[in-house]
């Protein structure tokens, strides 16, 4: 039931405005001060206040102002005098929802309570969805590569350059791209996504320009595109190595000019959107195959980030199985399941090859199919046990004979390198050391598989030189 609160010094309009609204079904507590106002709302929650601007000792003004103060956030409905009207709408300025001016007209009180209730239950339904939405886009797990993957995303958020995210399918480049919109000043814009493989190649260029009305047969309106959508905000092209070459040199126009055409139309429109890129493929070998531009690369490339596979963070496992247990409980209306430890065991030795989209596709099953509320070892054992865990093992990607040998061999060694600093924590000298080569070399070989060098804080440790000391060229 609807708590209502009337504060007015008047005895008449307590008893009348208590008795109408107590008559539709709400709660009602009424007081005659400012002061018993807020010693009132510091025991209970109250949905609406009914606040008079004219009360012995502390007005309503400054009542609503020690409200705020202290983030109460009851729906505050002002009673304003016929002489008193410009301290209602300073009441409004302040957060106040509306004002009644007397003598009162109880209808259309109620009215106003009413939709002071109504709005109320608006905003807690969009908080509750942003919640929702936070808990699908929250970063979870304790692993050193998230340690330094959040750094990594907390540094380059604050700024507009460019992020290329290099990762497998299914480790969650899509997140780490909304989380540095998320963080960044262009939070409060869009955030505009587009999945390039997914795009005929024959659409692809009116999806990311727009069209014109009959530029090509189905074009029977203008239709804005990706680019202009996001502007003021930030666009993710995901999958950006399966974009044509000829698509490639009109988004590196957009990105050296700021502006573009629609497609058949002649009209250049100026974009002021943040590039965010991703992909499962190694660049540069896509450069020496030909199927991708060296100067978009350079573009885009500004800020690197690596997402790590799953098999190279099983240490967070157990955090996301938890983790994705709780949002899926919640969407289907369940109680979560807890896992056995023996079952943790199992999950953690399981390969992923599908990484952590894998591992919540394997959580929903888990929630709809075991019937009991523990989940055990045995009701995991559909998962391929044959599927090695990442240690000592490489990637999928480099064991597959239908990719040529040297771009199995350039993820294999962009993998071993991963594997050899997170050994390290991140310590450039003894990872170089382990791997038996010489720190510039190392730099050099980092920084063509989009490895970004930890961040450094204050001196450099072990004696080891910052990557602008080396000798990179």
């Amino acid at each position: 039931m609807p708590s209502i609160l009337i504060v007015d010094d008047e005895p008449g309009v307590r008893s009348a405005l208590g008795g109408v609204l107590r008559d539709e079904g709400y709660e009602i507590d009424a007081v005659e001060t400012g002061e018993a106002c807020l010693e009132r709302l510091s025991r209970q929650a109250y949905d609406v206040v009914v606040l008079d601007i004219w009360l012995p000792g502390m007005d309503g003004l400054g009542t609503l102002a020690r409200m705020r103060e202290r983030q109460i956030d009851s729906q505050v409905v002002v009673i304003s005098g016929h002489g008193n009207i410009e301290s209602a709408v300073r009441a409004i300025k302040m957060g106040a929802f509306d004002f009644v001016e007397k003598p009162l007209s109880l209808e259309k009180t109620v009215l106003v309570v009413r939709n002071a209730l109504r709005q109320r239950s608006l905003e807690a339904e969009n908080r509750a969805l942003r919640a929702r939405v936070d808990a699908q886009h929250t970063m979870v797990g304790e692993s050193y590569s998230m340690v330094k993957l959040r750094e990594q995303i907390t540094m380059a958020a604050p700024t507009n350059g460019r992020v290329l995210i290099f990762g497998e399918n299914g480790t969650g480049k899509e997140l780490v791209a909304r989380n540095i919109h998320q963080l960044s000043r262009r939070r409060t814009g869009p955030f505009v996504e587009v999945n390039c493989a997914a795009i005929p190649e024959d659409l692809i260029e009116s999806e990311l320009f727009g069209h014109v009305r009959g530029a090509f047969t189905g074009a029977v309106a203008d239709r804005r595109g990706k680019f202009e959508l996001a502007h003021g905000g930030t666009i993710f092209l995901d999958e950006i190595a399966d974009m044509s070459l000829k698509t490639q040199a009109k988004v590196l126009r957009v990105l050296q000019e700021q502006v573009m055409e629609p497609v058949g139309g002649s009209t250049r429109i100026r974009v002021d959107a943040r590039v965010l890129a991703a992909t499962n493929k190694d660049l540069t070998a896509e450069i020496r195959a030909g199927r991708f531009r060296e100067d978009l690369y350079f573009r885009l490339n500004v800020v690197p980030i690596f997402v790590p596979p799953l098999r190279e963070r099983q240490e967070d496992i157990p955090l996301l199985a938890d983790h994705f247990m709780a949002l899926l409980a919640r969407e289907y209306g369940r109680r979560p399941k807890t896992f056995d430890a023996d079952a943790i065991v199992a999950l953690r030795q399981y390969g992923w090859p599908g990484n952590v989209r894998e591992l919540r596709n394997v959580v929903e099953r888990l929630m709809i199919m075991v019937p009991g509320d523990r989940i055990l070892s045995r009701d995991v054992s559909f998962l391929e046990q044959g599927v090695v865990a990442a240690a000592g093992h490489a990637p999928a990607a480099a064991a597959d004979a239908s990719i040529p040998l040297h771009e199995a061999r350039d993820n294999f060694e962009r993998d071993y390198i991963l594997r050899a600093l997170s050994a390290q924590q991140g310590n450039i000298s003894r990872t170089a050391e382990a791997l038996g080569i010489e720190r510039s070399n190392l730099y050099r070989k980092m920084r063509g598989f989009g490895i970004a060098p930890p961040p450094h804080r204050g001196t450099a440790r072990d004696g080891e030189r910052r990557p602008e000391d080396e000798d990179l060229a």
